[in-house]
């Protein structure tokens, strides 16, 4: 019994003398637990709309503060136009539109009968509904509140608009998603062995006598995984096109070049990974664990970032695969050009030219 106890003492001494490990153990749990429970939610809160008031009465002034006071919603600006709508919405600043008619109140009074319409973004088709339901929702209680105590009831109908994906497939969403969510895993888990393999295969001491210098070293790393990657991007394209139909509405060569930028900054997260690992299992893990969770989360793919409290929307800013997703959707759904995704772009840009940058400082010419 003496030894079992000590042999549990020496296994706790272990555990407490490796930080790494108590880290995991403690504070991973923590960590999954605050993240799960503020980004997992399929509820829709704090979206931007825009409100076209057309008709500037009483009725449509109270429907509006009632929806911009909801929970639901935050209204972005006013707006006077339905090209100000249609300009908004391509600048991705809104998910939702409302539009008030001419003469609602005096329609409403005199008819019993007026019709506002909902236009939604519906490249994300299940925010799109969600937030349609809320609104229609919001509106079917104001005309509750009418009707208390009159003889013929008031009726308020919404025409509800869906843009960019009218039938309300899920793919239009899905398979934006899914391309960052590959490319970045596949990119930087290839990348995050290249280094360390050469370590554990005792060919580092070669490469590190040859006249090469560091930056040479860490493209030639990267160049063939490239090539690789440029073949995945095909393939996914070639499917969801032909076997999910989603069109790709945009420019094919701007897709590309963007899918092609973002392939270069994952390869980049990839090589700092496996510059800081000491062998390939660790340098496996680290990629998994450090950005499948942070893509799935933070990207905007499953959960909309809005719905996050500002410290995780803030996080994810940091995140490749949160801008690469917008880019696809921009392009692949939306139809948009470059002026649209310029910021984005050179977000991935600096992303690419840091991760380069920390990897060439970081690379050991020097085993010992």
């Amino acid at each position: 019994m003496k030894q079992f106890l000590i042999f549990i003492k020496k296994e706790w001494l272990h555990i407490w003398r490796d930080r790494r490990t108590l880290v995991i153990l403690i504070w991973m749990p923590v960590i999954q637990i605050l993240l799960y429970g503020f980004a997992l939610t399929n509820e829709v809160k704090n979206s931007k709309i825009a409100i076209y008031d057309q008709s500037r009465d009483e009725a449509t002034t109270l429907i509006s503060n009632q929806i911009a006071a909801s929970r639901y919603f935050s209204l972005l600006k006013n707006v006077y136009s339905y090209d100000d709508i249609g300009a908004t919405f391509r600048q991705g600043k809104i998910r939702l539109a409302v539009v008030f008619p001419r003469n609602f109140r005096y329609d409403l009074l005199h008819t019993n009968h007026a019709q506002i319409q909902l236009i939604a973004d519906a490249s994300d088709p299940n925010t799109a509904n969600m937030l349609t339901n809320y609104a229609t929702s919001i509106i079917n209680d104001y005309q509750a509140t009418l009707n208390r105590d009159v003889a013929m009831p008031y009726s308020i109908t919404t025409q509800t608009r869906m843009l960019y994906n009218p039938e309300l497939k899920g793919a239009y969403s899905f398979v934006p998603g899914v391309m960052a969510l590959v490319l970045m895993l596949v990119c930087a888990m290839m990348t995050s062995i290249a280094i360390v393999k050469e370590k554990e295969m005792g060919t580092m001491e070669i490469i590190l006598v040859s006249p090469m210098k560091p930056f040479r070293i860490i493209i030639a790393k990267t160049i063939p995984y490239l090539f690789v990657s440029m073949l995945n991007i095909a393939c996914i394209l070639l499917l969801s096109v032909f076997v999910l139909d989603v069109p790709i509405v945009g420019s094919l060569w701007l897709l590309i070049g963007e899918s092609i930028l973002f392939t270069v900054t994952a390869l980049s997260l990839g090589i700092l990974i496996s510059n800081g690992a000491k062998t390939q299992r660790t340098a496996q893990f680290a990629s998994m664990m450090s950005l499948f969770l942070p893509t799935l989360l933070f990207s905007g793919f499953l959960f909309p970032v809005e719905n996050m409290p500002w410290p995780l929307q803030v996080i994810s800013n940091v995140v490749p695969a949160k801008w690469y997703y917008i880019i696809v959707k921009n392009i692949m759904i939306k139809g948009l050009g470059f002026s649209y995704v310029w910021k984005e772009t050179l977000i991935l840009v600096g992303m690419t030219v840091v991760l380069l940058g920390i990897s060439i400082k970081n690379f050991k010419i020097r085993l010992a």
